[in-house]
């Protein structure tokens, strides 16, 4: 049975106050549509339609990296306008299954579950249970427990306002009766729309039995209309995430002061403290410490390892019992090998550090090739820019660097050179030997200094 799949996403989203489109909001670091995407790739839907209006252009830009079709819904004219718009991308699939771009935390398991209970039906649809189900159309059910129909709340009795289950909206149905459902709903009605959920009382109406299934957890079928629920909802996904992550073995400080937004691969006994923020894919070895405050983005943390607080790792590797920070940043390509130093407010971008080596103090290494057994003394810089051209320093194992040195690339430091401190390197550094550049120390005689009239 092929599956398509029709993602609404034309809402103007008036309650964001925003510029953005709606769907295009963050939860977790990327928008909420891409959530829904990846879950209807999660099931293994062979077509993916969605439907956009406003900001359709924007939409279709931050999106671009999806395998999905886009179709216009030019006029909002309802939910079930919404998915007529799709179907005509629909016409080589057997089901079609309906799901919501600003509805992000839909599980697949809960969507296979759904498409499960209704694989011998024409129809099947998504409820919930709700201790106060205010502002949602409510389930109606025969004697016998079948579906009959759904009812909005402003259409509803005081006995059907009563009923708790009620309509989330996901739907699944058999393409060819969703298509003659759809041509036979109307619109008259006090918004002047075309419901989807019209299709309910015309498929129960056949005689069709409606199956029904229901998430694990309310937040899988909450939509986002503000910024509130926004940031409700990015709570619950966060504590969720925390939650899966301690069941693994990784030891939070607190699971309500972490944040991932992107993907972590964590081994057992890794330690995050408060505030850590996980960005991209970042994959920390056995027994990582990080401390507080530190970013994560796109890295590897190798066993043993320690980050201390307030650090930015960004595009890096960091070998085996290294130990960072506090204050270090460490830029796209550096690579520090095991046992390797880097201290507070020192910056290293696209270096290969090696094993045993520390740099400890205020010091900036880029485009640089350091040896094993380094020390790079505080202050020291690698100039490497030009204003053109960038250029390799190469310093060799075991070589010293002494405090505030400027080496000025292209140059070569040898193996167990010692180079003074406070000097410019513009040449290479023999290996072995003492090199500096200093100028004579001079004493003014009678000098005084100047005082205030």
């Amino acid at each position: 049975m092929k599956l398509g799949v029709v993602i609404l996403a034309a809402g103007l989203g008036r309650r964001m106050c925003s510029a953005l489109p709606k769907v295009l909001h963050p939860l977790a670091g990327k928008p909420l549509l891409a959530h829904v995407l990846d879950a209807a790739n999660l099931i293994g839907a062979e077509c993916r339609v969605v439907v956009f209006g406003h900001g359709g252009e924007q939409v279709q830009a931050a999106l671009s990296g999806y395998d999905c079709r886009w179709v216009e819904q030019a006029e909002q004219q309802g939910t079930g306008h919404a998915v007529m718009q799709a179907m005509p991308a629909m016409t080589d699939m057997d089901r079609v299954l309906v799901l919501y771009g600003d509805v992000p935390l839909i599980e697949p398991e809960t969507l296979q579950r759904l498409i499960a209970v209704s694989a011998d039906t024409r129809l099947g649809l998504l409820t919930a249970d709700l201790p106060d189900p205010t502002g949602y159309g409510r389930i109606l059910r025969d004697a016998d427990g079948c579906v009959t129909r759904i009812v909005e709340e402003k259409d509803a009795t005081p006995a059907e306002r009563a009923i708790r289950e009620i309509n989330t909206g996901f739907l699944i149905a058999d393409r060819a009766c969703l298509d003659g459902w759809l041509a036979r709903i109307g619109n008259d009605n006090a918004q002047g729309e075309y419901y989807l959920t019209d299709v309910t009382a015309l498929a129960a109406g056949e005689g069709v039995m409606i199956a029904t299934a229901q998430p694990t957890c309310i937040a899988e079928v909450t939509g986002v209309n503000d910024r509130v629920q926004l940031a409700e909802l990015e709570r619950i996904y966060q504590r969720h995430a925390a939650e899966r992550l301690m069941r693994a073995g990784v030891t939070l400080a607190d699971p309500a002061r972490f944040d991932l937004r992107g993907v972590l691969h964590a081994a057992p006994d890794v330690s995050l403290d408060i505030n850590v923020i996980i960005e991209g894919e970042v994959r920390l070895a056995a027994g990582v410490r990080i401390g507080p405050n530190c970013l994560l983005k796109d890295c590897v943390i190798g066993p043993g390892a320690e980050i201390l607080a307030n650090c930015v790792i960004d595009g890096a590797e960091v070998g085996a019992n290294a130990h960072i920070g506090p204050f270090a940043r460490l830029r796209p390509e550096a690579r520090l090998a095991a046992d390797t130093h880097v201290g507070n407010f020192v910056e290293i971008k696209k270096t290969s550090l090696g094993q045993g080596s520390k740099v400890n103090h205020l010091t900036y290494l880029g485009d640089a090739e350091v040896g094993a057994g380094v020390n790079v003394g505080a202050g020291t810089i690698t100039c490497n820019y030009d204003g053109v051209n960038k250029s390799k320093t190469r310093i060799g194992d075991g070589a010293f660097i002494g405090s505030n040195s400027a080496l000025v690339a292209p140059v070569n430091v040898g193996a167990g050179a010692t180079i003074g401190a406070g000097s410019i390197i513009a040449r290479d550094a023999p290996p072995e030997q003492l090199t500096l550049t200093r100028a004579p120390q001079v004493t003014v005689e009678g000098w005084r200094r100047p005082l205030k009239k």
